[in-house]
């Protein structure tokens, strides 16, 4: 027996479990610990070959090359300890830390400690949601907090036996996923699925991938998806065949611009073609909404109503691990009755076989279109319970608030030009007069020095009439922006102001950009820290700079 059998086949659950996990988790917190403070920033310096070469030195590979299987399995085993230590160093010192405020390129939210610790006891105690004898207490608090979660979006009376429930799913494209495969059960595999241009491309695969005709996409010049271009799409299918059915997807909180469509107004729409084509001889007509993004505003009792409409949806997406500050993966896909989930009804006799159902036990297995899965849930409901309605809400509100205040620092300085106001908290900015080629290349150096991660959206200027406005080719001639998508609710103006620096000093010196705005911008109103001054160079030179700020290390 080799020195090691103690500590890597210890069991993590039952009662004696928690003693080993005791010392391992504090190798692990250790190696976090270590990891972040080597990496020094949001992201480790150097680019794709220097992380990869990093790997390969830990894992003892031969260089210039992913290494034989000896390299991740090697004969005999190195512990426990040195395992955790040494592969845990590297993930965290290789790692994209959203929890920087400079690394703000994506959907990708720092998770509450909470919601982490939570986290650790659904993976030790590992119960599989697919049939109750897995999952005994898990499935009922899922169903508890499914429930409740779903009143948020269609309010607090709609529970029941027909009433309002969500399913747990992977992310967003999952639910989207969904959405489109109950509308296909419902009317046929003729049913065309209409979406705005702004909608999240996981919304035309769904389609394909189930099967269903092409998908209509709508232009959305002003960044959403207007009633007015809607009525005009859905006139045209209902002319070229009388009587079709239609599932009408809608965004609120676009991927690039973080743009909400006019709910109810679609669903004006959506509701007056459904009994026209019903008397076409078939059809029918659906409203999905895809709130991945945008659906925590309804914690906000402040900012729910720019969410007016959502309530009229026939399904909606929801994400916990966007602007929920849950480890990935916390999707819901949420109805209005629980009864529209029949179609995912399953049979396996081995999970839900028809006599245990009728002498009481739960089938869980419709309640996924996967089979073993994780109690996702678990971390939503102690997060939940931790924080409450009014906690949730507040770290909302902060983080919309600090978008807020990105936007008036960019307005402040004249070396930058902003797109529009952030409908919710993705910010996108750029230098004066920079091209394309400029706005890629200041953004790479940005990645590859590990100084700062910003993301990339390609918008036309008429998607910023409407406020936030934009997506992906919403109509007009796209152009380059760096995109923020600020996730951190603690991040301060310091931090905001070290990342636009950054962004000014990456410039490539043959950009050929304009040096200013040709108009000076206004004086920024008073904040809670006073009024900034714009980022020249005198004000950015005597700008204090906190400790998670990129000027923090070397790399500054």
């Amino acid at each position: 027996m080799d020195a090691f059998a103690d500590d890597a086949r210890s069991l993590a659950g039952g009662t004696e479990g928690a003693a080993a996990l005791r010392s391992l988790t504090g190798v692990v917190l250790d190696a976090l610990e270590g990891g972040a403070a080597r990496r020094g920033g949001p992201l480790p310096p150097g680019g794709p070959g220097a992380v990869a070469e990093r790997v390969r030195a830990v894992l003892g590979a031969p260089g210039g090359g992913v290494g034989g299987a000896g390299a991740v399995l090697p004969e005999l085993g190195t512990g426990a300890v040195e395992a955790l230590s040494s592969l845990v160093g590297l993930a965290a010192e290789g790692a994209a830390d959203p929890a920087d405020p400079l690394c703000a390129a994506h959907l990708h939210c720092p998770p509450l400690a909470v919601a982490a610790a939570a986290d650790l006891s659904a993976s030790v105690l590992n119960p599989s949601m697919d049939s109750w004898d897995q999952a005994p207490a898990a499935s009922e608090l899922e169903a508890w907090t499914c429930r409740a979660l779903a009143g948020l979006v269609y309010g607090e009376g709609s529970g029941g036996d027909a009433g309002a429930d969500a399913l747990v799913t992977t992310g967003g494209t999952e639910s989207n996923q969904l959405g489109v495969l109950l509308a296909r059960e419902l009317y046929g595999r003729d049913v065309r699925v209409v979406y705005g241009a702004n909608a999240h491309h996981s919304v035309p695969r769904a389609a394909w991938l189930l099967g269903l005709p092409e998908p209509v996409r709508v232009p959305a010049p002003r960044g959403v998806l207007g009633p007015a271009e809607l009525r005009e799409a859905l006139g045209s299918l209902d002319a070229g065949r009388p009587g079709v059915p239609v599932l009408v997807v809608a965004t609120a909180g676009t991927t690039d611009t973080g743009a909400i469509d006019p709910l109810d107004e679609l669903a004006d729409v959506v509701g007056g073609f459904g009994p026209r084509s019903a008397r076409g001889g078939g059809g029918g007509a659906r409203l999905h909404v895809d709130a991945a993004y945008g659906g925590m505003l309804l914690f906000s009792r402040g900012r729910r109503a720019r969410l007016a409409g959502l309530e009229r949806a026939d399904s909606v997406t929801l994400d916990l691990h966007k602007l929920g500050w849950q480890p990935v993966a916390a999707g819901l896909f949420v109805v209005p009755d629980r009864r529209a989930l029949g179609p995912l009804d399953h049979r396996a006799d081995y999970l839900n076989a028809d006599d245990d159902t009728a002498a009481g036990l739960p089938d869980l297995l419709g309640r996924s279109l996967r089979t073993s899965r994780r109690p996702d849930i678990f971390k939503v409901a102690v997060t939940l319970r931790a924080l409450g309605r009014a906690g949730l809400g507040a770290l909302v509100e902060q983080t919309c608030e600090v978008a807020s205040r990105l936007a008036e620092l960019v307005e402040a300085e004249p070396r930058l030009e902003l797109f529009g106001p952030p409908a919710l908290s993705t910010v996108l900015f750029r230098p004066v007069g920079a091209d394309a080629g400029a706005v890629a290349a200041v953004r790479r150096r940005l990645l590859v020095e590990g100084r700062a991660v910003l993301g990339r959206a390609a918008v036309s200027r008429g998607a910023a009439v409407s406020r936030g406005g934009g997506g992906q080719g919403t109509g007009g001639r796209d152009e380059l922006w760096l995109k923020a998508t600020l996730l951190n609710p603690h991040a301060e103006d310091s931090d905001l102001r070290a990342l636009l620096k950054l962004v000014l000093e990456a410039l490539p010196s043959s950009a050929g950009c304009r040096p200013e705005r040709p108009t000076p911008a206004p004086p920024l109103p008073a904040s809670r820290s006073g009024s900034p001054p714009a980022l020249t160079e005198s004000a950015s030179d005597t700008t204090p700079v906190t400790a998670s700020s990129a000027a923090r290390s070397p790399r500054s």
